[in-house]
């Protein structure tokens, strides 16, 4: 009786131990959760929201990624607006990259509460904010969506690709909002 007592206990061991080893590869190679803080994607991502972060995925044009702050110890998540390569520019609230304007759909509901003459972001080029005219190799273009109460690529500048932890895949918290961010 005692022998199969320590076989099922022995069994047990080996299957907890085999769980945390597939997390722990599982969480440093492919994916992690994380916390998202501030007010910066709002409308898109709140501050407390719980989401997953793939660090498998090819990084793309408005993706909202994770990165290490160029400025803190914190990471930030924004949406990626330049690749290197792309020349940006903001003018009266459109977007152009590469001469070509872009709709900035999940900005819709911050720039239906403006008033008349008020813009949600201001005018800008990257020469203006970097002094180079495109987004240099290696590196991205990164603004928040709450354009108005944003830390982003118009203040710490480009960020480096080696930077970036991953993608936001899945926000899993509130369990109301369950689903693919915008």
């Amino acid at each position: 009786m005692k022998s199969k007592m320590k076989e099922e206990v022995f069994s047990w061991i080996k299957a907890i131990v085999v769980a945390l080893v597939i997390v722990l590869i599982s969480r440093h190679f492919f994916i992690a959760p994380s916390i998202v803080k501030g007010e910066s994607m709002m409308p898109s991502l709140h501050d407390g929201d719980r989401i997953i972060i793939s660090k498998m995925t090819k990084i793309d044009r408005f993706d909202e990624i994770a990165f290490q702050a160029p400025d803190s110890d914190d990471n930030y998540v924004k949406r990626v607006i330049g690749l290197p390569g792309d020349e940006v520019v903001m003018k009266d609230d459109t977007l152009y990259i590469n001469g070509k304007v872009y709709d900035e759909p999940y900005l819709d509901k911050h720039s239906n509460q403006l008033a008349h003459n008020e813009q949600l972001t201001e005018n800008f080029n990257l020469e203006k904010l970097t002094g180079v005219e495109v987004v240099p190799e290696g590196s991205l273009f990164v603004l928040g969506d709450n354009r108005i109460h944003s830390k982003d690529s118009r203040y710490f500048g480009f960020i480096s690709e080696e930077s970036v932890i991953g993608d936001v895949k899945i926000k899993i918290w509130p369990l109301s909002d369950f689903g693919i961010p915008n």
